[in-house]
């Protein structure tokens, strides 16, 4: 395989973390008498631009189609995070009813609403059908396809060119990421901004947070290979913020290469350094991981088995992504975690992918009342500890794997 941006041969294995199914092809319960399609999960790492990337075998029609069942706005922190994002721009770049804003990865509308609410024109790109129709549902205006050169070219002839672009957790998704970013300097007005937001590659090796590694992610994210990958397709960076989102994210902010408009922030150069005085321009950096991996797995499954031998009962709470990268990883099935609890009605009556542990609503959790309760998404910990404050009074225990074993009771 070669490097998806500057097309060196991959050689360096970041992890292996075996194989799995898509991690959001959650199955009906007809597709549990049907045979799951499993990929190789390997990530490798580029010597050239450090992009860290993993081996292509699925390909992204395959995971973002009509039954995409991953929403946004199921997480409270995360549409509180979207509203200040929305009143940090209209302040920061002056956003008016005359200036138009266009999300990429729009989901469910869950950002695009707050600026539909300050009366500001915007059009957000959403390729999956299920979230798309939550979003119309909102009032929003949705194009419903894939983000690139093309469809970018096709906006500006329609008059919808961008003072601001959004892209959240979405830049790591593309497998064509030259093509994608392209389409930004190509949406952008002379004088346009795009923000991106992706989780920081520093943190998911400092945290080991191996579990947000699955099939929809095919980069993982430096701002040192991203600033190279802007320039070499007519973006330039411009400001940096660090964000607690995620595990630990960057907001990145960039013009078109030809505006210069917006001075180089400090923060820039002093994130590229940090990074480089870490040592992510080199190969030592990434080695060392796949034990690191492989302890979490261990002390997960040491712990499931010594809650079943002591007759805990233990559920799950969340039905993400990075929950099942964790289940399918250490080989988790429904005889030691018994089923998952998740907000979004789309996902209740569905079964994880690879572990076909049934998800079901809260209610399940007041009724039986388990023991244990994994929490899978770590990012939303005290979040959903707080949703959960009611099953204190059973004396549960509440679990997380990610970044190591940890007990709250």
């Amino acid at each position: 395989m070669k490097c998806r941006h500057c097309h060196t041969p991959l050689n360096h294995v970041f992890v292996d973390l075996g194989s799995a199914p898509p991690s959001n092809a959650y199955l009906t319960p007809e597709q549990l008498k049907q045979p799951e399609k499993w990929y190789p999960l390997r990530v490798l790492v580029c010597d050239q631009c450090w992009l860290v990337q993993t081996e292509d075998f699925a390909q992204a029609d395959e995971l973002f189609d009509a039954e995409y069942a991953y929403f946004s706005s199921f997480s409270n922190s995360w549409l509180a995070h979207a509203q200040r994002y929305v009143e940090d721009m209209v302040v920061r770049f002056a956003l008016t009813e005359r200036s138009h804003v266009a999300e990429i990865a729009a989901n469910d509308g869950y950002l695009l609403q707050y600026v539909k609410a300050k009366g500001i024109p915007c059009t957000g790109v959403e390729p999956t059908a299920s979230t798309a129709t939550a979003a119309r549902e909102r009032g929003i205006h949705i194009i419903e396809d894939f983000f690139g050169v093309r469809l970018a070219e096709q906006m500006v002839q329609n008059g919808q060119q961008a003072d601001l672009t959004a892209a959240n957790n979405v830049l790591a998704h593309v497998p064509d990421i030259n093509d994608f970013v392209a389409g930004f300097s190509r949406l952008l007005k002379p004088s346009g901004v795009a923000t991106f937001e992706f989780p920081h590659l520093m943190q998911l090796v400092g945290q080991n947070q191996f579990d947000t590694i699955y099939h929809e992610h095919f980069s993982y994210l430096s701002l040192t290979s991203v600033a190279t990958i802007f320039e070499a397709n007519g973006l330039s960076v411009f400001d940096v913020e660090q964000l607690p989102t995620h595990g630990g994210s960057l907001r990145v902010y960039a013009q078109r290469g030809d505006s210069g408009r917006h001075a180089v922030s400090d923060r820039v150069t002093s994130i590229l350094k940090l990074e480089e005085s870490a040592g992510m321009k080199t190969r030592e950096y990434y080695q060392g991981f796949q034990a690191r991996a492989e302890k979490v797995k261990d002390d997960f499954l040491r712990y499931l088995l010594n809650a079943r031998f002591e007759g805990r009962r233990v559920a799950a709470y969340g039905a993400a992504a990075k929950g099942n990268t964790l289940l399918n990883f250490a080989g988790i099935r429904p005889d030691l975690i018994e089923f998952v609890v998740d907000r979004n009605p789309a996902k209740q009556g569905k079964f994880l992918p690879g572990s076909r542990i049934p998800i079901v609503s809260e209610e399940r959790l007041k009724t039986e009342r388990p023991e244990d309760i994994v929490i899978l998404p770590w990012n939303l910990t005290d979040e959903v500890i707080r949703q959960l404050d009611y099953a204190r009074h059973w004396n549960v225990r509440f679990i997380t794997a990610v970044p190591s074993l940890a007990v709250r009771s």
